[in-house]
C-alpha cells in the first residue's frame, strides 16, 4: 500500500503522529550507480529504467536499490520507488501501458488475474521475521477486509506458518527497520506482489496494524496512493510525481482529497483499519 516506508513526523500542538511512506534520503549520482542500504553495489538504475518508471506515472526523484530482506533472512537486490514500492529490474523493464485503461482512487496498469484466489501466509518463524500475535491478528483482519467485499472477483486464503515458497503472498516482520510501516510491490504477470514487509508496529493498536497491512496488500493487488500527487495526508506538500497528469484514475471514486481512504500515503495512530467507500468502489472496478 512503503518504504509504505512510513516515517514518523512530529507535529507540534497535535496529539497524534502522522507517518510517511516516502523516504527522501538517497539521490542518483552522475553515473546512475546506486548503493544498497548496506553500502554494497547491487545494481544500476539506468536512464531507460527511469524513463519507464516515469511513463508509468511514478516519482523518479529517489529511486535506489536496496538489500530487500526475505523471510528466511537472506536478501536480494530490489529497486525501491516512492518509498514503499519494491520492484525487480525485470519488473520495471516489463512495465507496459496495457489495454483498456480506465479513467479515478488510482491503480497500476498491471493487475492480478481476474477471479484468482490468492494464497497468503503470515510468517511465524522465530528468526526475527515472524509476526507477533498482534500482527497476526492485524493480518487476519486485513484479509477479512478483502474477503467480505461483494462484487470483487479476487479472494484470499490465509494460513500461518513458515512454508511460504508456494504461496502467492507472504507477510512478515523486518526487524532491521527502526521506523514504523511496511513495504510491498505491484502485481506482475497476473500475480500479486509476493513479499509484504511490516515493521515497528507493535506499539500501535491492532486497528492501525490492520490499516498498514491492508494498505500494503492494496499495493500488492494494484492500488496506488490516492493522494500521490500531493501526499496531503503527510502534510509535507511533496507529491510523488511533479508535473504528471496522474496515474490511472478509477471511475466512480471521489474527486479531490479523500482522507478516509486506506490508500492515502500517510496514516495516524487512530486509524480504524477499514476500507472507505472509495476503496471498495476501486476494488470493484479493478476486479
Amino acid at each position: 500500500m512503503k518504504n509504505f516506508k512510513v516515517i514518523l513526523i512530529a507535529i507540534l500542538s497535535l496529539t497524534f503522529i502522522f507517518q510517511s511512506c516516502q523516504k527522501d534520503d538517497v539521490v542518483i549520482d552522475e553515473t546512475n550507480e546506486l548503493k544498497s542500504e548496506s553500502g554494497t553495489d547491487t545494481g544500476k538504475v539506468t536512464k531507460a529504467m527511469l524513463k519507464k518508471l516515469s511513463s508509468f506515472y511514478m516519482n523518479t526523484d529517489n529511486v535506489r536499490t536496496v538489500d530487500f530482506l526475505l523471510p528466511d533472512g537472506t536478501t536480494k537486490p530490489m529497486i525501491q520507488v516512492e518509498g514503499d514500492i519494491m520492484l525487480s529490474e525485470e519488473q520495471v523493464m516489463k512495465m507496459d501501458m496495457g489495454n483498456g485503461l480506465t479513467d479515478r482512487n488510482y491503480r497500476t496498469n498491471n493487475l492480478v488475474s481476474q477471479g484468482r484466489n490468492i494464497s497468503i501466509i503470515g510468517f511465524t518463524g522465530d528468526s526475527g521475521q515472524g509476526l507477533s500475535e498482534k500482527e497476526r491478528t492485524g493480518l487476519q483482519w486485513a484479509v477479512n477486509n478483502f474477503n467480505r467485499l461483494n462484487g470483487v472477483s479476487i479472494s484470499f486464503t490465509l494460513t500461518f506458518g513458515t512454508d511460504y515458497e508456494d504461496k502467492d503472498m507472504v507477510v512478515y516482520h523486518n526487524p532491521n527497520e527502526d521506523e514504523a510501516g511496511g513495504s510491498a510491490g505491484f502485481p506482475s504477470n497476473g500475480l500479486p506482489n509476493k513479499f509484504v514487509q511490516i515493521y515497528g508496529l507493535n506499539n500501535y493498536n491492532t486497528n492501525v496494524i490492520e490499516h498498514v497491512i491492508t494498505h500494503e496488500i492494496g499495493h500488492s493487488v494494484g492500488f496506488r496512493h490516492t493522494d500521490w500527487q500531493t501526499r496531503q495526508s503527510c502534510r509535507n506538500g511533496r507529491g510523488e510525481q511533479v508535473g504528471s497528469v496522474g496515474a490511472n484514475e478509477i471511475p466512480g471514486t471521489s474527486a479531490g482529497y479523500n482522507p478516509n481512504s486506506i490508500m492515502v500515503a500517510c496514516f495516524s495512530n487512530n486509524e480504524d483499519g477499514e476500507f472507505d467507500s472509495d476503496d471498495i468502489i476501486g476494488l470493484q472496478n479493478m476486479y
